[in-house]
């Protein structure tokens, strides 16, 4: 198998030669935005030697709307609109796939990370801010999330129809444990991460759902229980939720990860032969249908590459 293939076949729950192998971390200010972003990612990709590309939207964090921008109150988000498909923010990064995507010439799938909207929502004011406007009015918030929704989808559209992704890696958040109950979350939330999500899966039906467990604080797992997606990539360090008792909770086909991102971890921190054993044991655990290994979120910016490529010579090691 190719790695296009590779990839493809543990996306439909089917038997691969050795198990696909993708990492992803943030690349500094200096490499966020244009070329510099854009040969960033190639020279991670040929450097590490990895099964697949996932795209950073490096440079794009937040939603640059000006009523959400300035907003003082939350009845103000009534007055939102959709930036629109024409928009830089949305351009911009179709672009950066796009040349990508090309550059790559079909030898593995690329995928382009896209947050759910109430995300954008709070990276553009804050984690305070979004909280207080919820209190004032959530009603607007719930508003002003499916304006941000179809944005998202915009963003979608081009990243699939027009750059061509094979699909998005879709990043849910907002879920921990001391943040809203389940019923608040499914009421307030889930609406604009479904409007997003099912749209991406009318398109291509190799999106991956990434449960983003960043903070170290615990996810109400149970709220996305039912988000559909190819792939699923949890916190597996953070939740307590290994990979098989994920794949069963989730009802998936596919998993996607097994290492912990933070420091201190083995992939960070340990020795070659240290991440070479838990490589092996991850895919005596994972199996050579329906996984990937991975992380359980974006890597530390400063890893060096050769710990990537432990892991993948490993796997390739382990599948002949």
């Amino acid at each position: 198998m190719n790695k296009t293939e590779r990839v493809l076949a543990a996306l439909e729950h089917r038997e691969v030669d050795r198990v696909p192998v993708g990492f992803w971390h943030h690349f500094p200010e200096e490499k966020s935005k244009g070329q510099a972003c854009i040969d960033a990612h190639l020279d991670y990709y040929h450097a590490t030697g990895q099964d697949f590309i996932k795209i950073m939207c490096d440079g794009y964090f937040g939603y640059p709307n000006e009523v959400l921008s300035c907003v003082q109150d939350a009845s103000e988000l009534y007055r939102m609109k959709p930036l629109g498909e024409g928009h830089p923010f949305i351009r911009e990064q179709v672009e950066r796939a796009k040349a990508i995507r090309t550059a790559v010439a079909g030898e593995c799938c690329v995928f382009y990370n896209v947050f759910c909207p109430l995300s954008y929502f709070r990276l553009e004011i804050g984690w305070d801010r979004m909280m207080e406007c919820i209190r004032q009015d959530p009603e607007a918030v719930r508003y002003a999330c499916a304006q941000i929704a179809e944005d998202a989808k915009a963003l979608v559209r081009g990243l699939i129809d027009e750059a061509g992704c094979d699909g998005i890696y879709y990043c849910v958040q907002n879920a921990e444990e001391f943040r809203f109950t389940a019923e608040e979350y499914r009421n307030l939330v889930t609406p604009g991460d479904k409007e997003v999500l099912n749209y991406a899966n009318s398109l291509s039906r190799y999106n991956i759902l990434h449960c983003c467990g960043w903070g170290g604080d615990k996810n109400r797992v149970e709220v996305w229980q039912d988000y559909e997606a190819a792939a699923v990539n949890w916190a597996v360090h953070v939740e307590d939720l290994s990979l098989e008792a994920g794949r069963q909770f989730f009802g998936c086909g596919c998993v996607l990860g097994g290492f912990d991102n933070r420091p201190g971890s083995v992939l960070i921190s340990q020795s070659r032969e240290e991440i070479e054993a838990y490589t092996k044991q991850l895919i005596q655990e994972g199996g050579k249908t329906g996984y990937i290994i991975g992380a359980d979120c974006t890597l530390p910016g400063d890893i060096d590459y050769e710990r990537i490529r432990w892991v993948v010579e490993t796997a390739q090691k382990e599948g002949r």
